[in-house]
């Protein structure tokens, strides 16, 4: 039961219901001194000394030890020193080596109020203060400069406040975590520690400048999955554009208020262009903002901000072949009628969804039309993965136009300079994509090419940024477990203790 205590000398164990009460005394002999580390018996005095000790049987055990109280022998070091039992007794400690192992094994997991709550069913009192020194007492594993290094930002507070993780990409080890994420910070973090040789990093021009100014001979690389989200961005962007093309097989609408609007400001925006306005100026003349004017802009036709009809599917679609019959076969039957006829056959919904139906030509359309999200999801989808009737649709629809053909071919080209590797092949890729005339993708391409080695590396070295967003996941559990009340130094401290 007590074989934690087995450098004392147990006296006595007393029960005293609610707790164990064991009396102990340090063992005869001499002890070194913690100054100058030489031994001594010689005893000045004693006094007694209460820890606590791990819990027996649900109750508490408190230790008394009577502690000796010795005379240092050396000229000049100290008079007199308490003797200390390695591995039971601390210094300035009330509890025991054994037990603040176990506490420090749940703060760790659980950190303040949750930890206080969970050891006091195990009968350990301590305060939310006490599990807190006690997790920051835990030391940190030592970490060297990593030859490769993984850096990501994440929130303090969403949209506010930022910090910074640094991760050995090569074995996912955490090496330090910065309170903010601006250059400066990690430019300074960089040069005090001139071994790393390549930096792992998103898109973020903030971590390129710090890394360029510090270790100007280091590779960048820029994280695979960022690249393949910013072709996502510009890939949906194309195939709104491109809309009108893929859903003419879609039903028919009238032209909404909305997208009288929209063709409105296109001719006005380029009537302006053609006279030789500039951007700025004829956002300035229409009472539009600059971006907007830069979008009508680049669309060089109109009916590329045609959007394609989105339904969702109603009630009354069961009943869609009685209604093309009935239309097919008396084209001038009233609405009301037809709602009587399916009404009797078991449509449970209203006269104003018929009307709403009927009106915007969904009787005419075999299918409702995707939206254009969904469309770039399946582009962005291996064919593989794709079901063979939605796959013969997905072509279907990229054979609309032949900007589609070329966005589709420019999608799985790159996925395979991805998958495969081939990273040198990126300007090539660039050049392929330009002579296509896909503008929506431009600002994917600028972007490529302002950080043209970064991204070429990216492609073709085995680092990413994943096992950085893994460590951010789990942060935001630490996160959620301290409510927000705790400092930067806590939550940094769990963060590195893992």
């Amino acid at each position: 039961m007590f074989s934690g205590l087995s450098p004392l000398v147990v006296e006595d164990v007393v029960d005293e219901g609610e707790q164990v009460v064991v009396r102990a005394r340090t063992p005869d002999g001499a002890a070194a001194c913690p100054g100058c580390g030489a031994e001594s018996a010689r005893v000045h005095g004693y006094h007694r000394r209460t820890v606590t000790d791990v819990p027996l049987g649900g109750r508490a055990v408190i230790v008394t030890v009577r502690v000796r109280r010795l005379v240092c022998p050396t000229t000049g070091c100290r008079s007199t020193f308490r003797e200390q039992v390695a591995g039971v007794l601390e210094r300035y400690q009330r509890r025991t080596a054994r037990l603040t192992c176990q506490v420090r094994s749940v703060v760790r997991e659980l950190a303040g109020r949750a930890s206080v709550r969970l050891l006091s069913a195990l009968a350990v009192r301590l305060s939310r203060q006490t599990a807190i020194r006690a997790l920051l007492s835990i030391p940190l594993p030592p970490r060297s400069v990593p030859a490769v290094l993984g850096v990501d930002d994440f929130a303090l507070r969403r949209r506010h406040r930022y910090a910074s993780v640094l991760i050995d990409a090569a074995t996912h080890d955490r090496i330090d975590v910065l309170p903010d994420r601006r250059s400066d910070t990690l430019t300074a973090w960089l040069r005090a520690r001139p071994g790393v040789g390549i930096v792992v990093r998103d898109g973020s021009t903030t971590y390129a400048e710090a890394v360029r100014r510090a270790l100007p001979a280091a590779q960048q690389v820029s994280d695979r999955w960022h690249l393949w989200h910013g072709l996502a961005e510009v890939a949906q962007k194309a195939v709104a554009a491109h809309s009108s093309c893929w859903a003419e097989a879609g039903p028919r609408r009238q032209t909404l208020t909305r997208e009288k609007t929209t063709l409105e400001r296109w001719h006005a925006v380029h009537n302006l262009l053609n006279q030789g306005v500039g951007l700025l100026d004829c956002s300035r003349r229409l009472g539009l903002s600059l971006n907007t004017v830069k979008r009508y802009a680049r669309v060089r036709e109109p009916e590329r901000l045609r959007r394609p009809p989105q339904y969702r599917a109603c009630l009354v679609d069961p009943y869609r072949d009685h209604l093309r019959a009935r239309r097919a076969a008396e084209p001038g039957v009233p609405v009301l009628q037809l709602f009587d006829e399916i009404t009797a056959l078991g449509y449970a919904g209203g006269l104003n969804l018929l009307y709403k139906y009927v009106n915007q030509g969904r009787l005419h359309g075999d299918r409702i039309m995707p939206s254009p999200r969904r469309v770039t999801r399946w582009l962005l989808t291996r064919p593989v993965t794709l079901s063979d009737d939605r796959r013969a649709y997905l072509d279907e629809l990229v054979a609309a136009c032949p900007e589609m053909t070329a966005l589709a071919q420019a999608v799985r080209e790159f996925a395979q300079l991805m998958s495969e590797r081939r990273g040198a092949e990126l300007d090539c890729w660039i050049k392929q994509v330009r002579e296509a005339g896909l503008i929506e993708l431009e600002p994917f391409l600028t972007g490529l090419e302002q950080d043209h080695d970064a991204a070429v590396a990216g492609l073709t070295m085995p680092y990413s940024a994943g096992p950085t967003e893994g460590v951010n996941t789990k942060t935001k559990l630490i996160k959620r477990q301290m409510y927000g009340r705790a400092g930067f130094p806590l939550l940094r401290h769990r963060i590195l203790l893992g």
